[in-house]
């Protein structure tokens, strides 16, 4: 699972239980974050979440780290067993974007931000899943 995670909402994707490919899942707010992943692990296996961990063009965490930290602090102190890996994020609203451009998606359709989150979120959960599979080690 993978969390493009924001101050008022959070993209959500996941993978198949193979760990071929992300899909988008749904865009929550951030208030409801906690609530949400409780509901969705109680019903879906899940052995690692993925976070999208925003940087600099120079490699150094962004400003948005100082509230994604706690915000992962209170998810690993809700789900103790979970393992949780920070992913590099750069780029991925860009490039959620020029998806949406690609696939014929409409000026207003890709307004909607939490649509762009949503997409974010495939696109980190997809880079580590291809990172993975050329670095099992990972």
């Amino acid at each position: 699972m993978c969390i493009d995670y924001g101050r008022r909402r959070c993209g959500i994707a996941a993978t198949d239980t193979l760990r071929i490919v992300a899909t988008g899942i749904t865009t929550v707010a951030t208030a409801e974050l906690i609530k949400f992943l409780k509901d969705y692990t109680s019903r879906e296996p899940v052995d690692a979440i993925v976070i999208g961990r925003p940087v600099t063009l120079q490699g150094e965490p962004s400003e948005s780290m100082r509230y994604i930290t706690p915000a992962v602090a209170r998810m690993r102190k809700e789900f103790p067993g979970m393992k949780f890996i920070f992913w590099d994020e750069r780029f991925t609203s860009a490039i959620a974007h020029r998806a949406m451009i690609d696939g014929g998606m409409k000026k207003h359709a890709r307004r909607d931000k939490a649509v762009v989150d949503r997409i974010a979120a495939t696109i980190i959960l997809n880079d580590y899943l291809q990172s993975r599979a050329n670095n099992p080690g990972i």
